[in-house]
């Protein structure tokens, strides 16, 4: 039986204050958030440098909810085991990485983690075509990785839909420039995962946000896999 997508919302680590992260983890888990995604760059694979597993396994202190962990990295394969053992749930690689995807995808479902393969704005869906049976989640890049806060590209939406349209149990998330109105576009499509740091960060009612995203989500969601 094809398991039933859920509409999933995840603050984005990124965006939080760092000085303040079990505060960050706290507020996420009240808001009803389905998850907390943290994003791992290298200054190499992306023009940025940002956390390492000793913040994942500090914020699994701090929560039980899902722990999504964007390695944007050049390579992965050495990264797995450290980010599972600090307590991802996910872990998130690039098919523009330099590795063996299937290998490194294999490697974080053998350790007991979700594994999910990432594509920038510019790679094509059928550059992961290869990789789909050893996948949990395909993330579809809606900004340039590196920085937070940047606007939403809208010429990925075709690549959701082909995505959608091939994988129709597969999870699809969507991370850059996600808020309610980006998230629905991103929905009608088939993304079901939606990933937003400044936006929901940023939100005097993160709560009230989420729900707002995620009906939005749900709504267009709906409609669009009747079309």
């Amino acid at each position: 039986m094809q398991k039933k997508l859920e509409i999933k919302v995840l603050p984005s680590l990124l965006a939080a204050d760092m000085g303040r992260l079990e505060e960050a983890c706290h507020r996420v888990e009240a808001a009803g958030a389905d998850g907390l995604h943290v994003d791992i760059m290298d200054g190499h694979f992306v023009p940025n440098l940002s956390m390492g597993p000793d913040v994942v396994r500090m914020a699994r202190r701090c929560t039980k909810t899902h722990l999504s962990v964007h390695l944007m990295v050049t390579h992965p394969q050495h990264f797995v085991e450290p980010f599972v053992n600090a307590g991802a749930d996910t872990v998130l690689i690039h098919i523009e990485a330099q590795c063996d995807p299937a290998t490194v995808l294999k490697d974080i479902r053998a350790r007991g983690a979700r594994a999910g393969i990432t594509l920038n704005p510019e790679t094509p869906a059928e550059a992961v075509h290869g990789v789909l049976g050893d996948l949990d989640e395909v993330l579809c890049m809606s900004v340039h990785p590196g920085f937070g806060g940047q606007g939403f590209i809208p010429q990925i939406l075709p690549k959701i839909r082909e995505l959608r349209a091939r994988n129709p149990a597969v999870d699809i998330s969507v991370d850059g420039g996600i808020n309610a109105d980006t998230g629905a576009q991103c929905a009608a499509q088939g993304a079901n995962i939606f990933l937003a740091g400044t936006y929901l960060f940023r939100a005097a009612d993160m709560a009230a946000e989420i729900a707002i995203l995620r009906k939005r989500a749900q709504d267009a969601f709906t409609i669009g896999v009747r079309q």
